[in-house]
């Protein structure tokens, strides 16, 4: 089971974020606000994966809001050059299509002892995804 959640702009919630961390370290007597992400995201449960088209740093932005909740947070983006005639293909060069959104969840949950990581390499290969292949950061 799984949610998903579109994100439009991770710069508007990083705003919302900082204004909010402002307002509570000038309110220090004042009930704590929570930030928008927070707010969305507080009864959830499980890790957090980020999947986009613009660089891993775009997503990062929010983390310090996703740390608030003490949740794993994980991002994938295309941090490279060129390699994109089309968007189903750029997703698949940099590793941030459905296949490695679900290996990502899958890894995450493993780590944090809630499924074994043979649950993982089994992923991998249903996908078909190479572990061998050159990381796209690098080619």
């Amino acid at each position: 089971e799984a949610d998903i959640w579109s994100c439009p702009s991770f710069t508007e919630l990083a705003r919302d974020g900082n204004a909010v961390a402002r307002v509570n370290l000038l309110n220090p007597a004042g009930k704590p606000k929570r930030s928008h992400v927070e707010q969305c995201l507080k009864d959830t449960r499980g890790p957090i994966i980020a999947s986009t088209d613009y660089i891993r740093t775009f997503a990062e932005q929010i983390r310090p809001f996703i740390c608030n909740l003490a949740r794993r947070y994980t991002v994938l983006g295309t941090d490279g050059f060129g390699r994109s005639d089309t968007r189903e293909n750029l997703r698949q060069f940099f590793e941030v299509d459905r296949h490695y959104v679900a290996v990502a969840a899958l890894k995450a949950l493993a780590d944090e002892g809630q499924m074994d990581k043979a649950r993982v390499v089994e992923a991998i290969a249903k996908y078909g995804l190479d572990p061998n292949k050159p990381n796209p950061l690098t080619v």
